[in-house]
């Protein structure tokens, strides 16, 4: 008999103000994919390559790239 793999779990969009991402995670949007999207704003994509920082310009959440 063979397991179905489950899904991760999503997360609330918009629950913290700062959320430090990878370089697997670009092109980076807010919100992210793994987010969900029904009580959350419009999808935009952030340019965060360039600084390592980046804002929401809808919610306002920060992004810091690490490495």
């Amino acid at each position: 008999m063979a397991v179905a793999a489950t899904a991760p779990a999503l997360i609330m969009p918009n629950a913290q103000n700062t959320y430090e991402v990878s370089r697997a995670d670009l092109p980076l949007s807010c919100p992210m994919p793994n987010m969900m999207l029904w009580c959350s704003h419009p999808k935009v994509y952030l340019s965060i390559e360039e600084t390592g920082r980046a804002k929401c310009p809808y919610c306002g959440a920060e992004y810091i790239l690490i490495d």
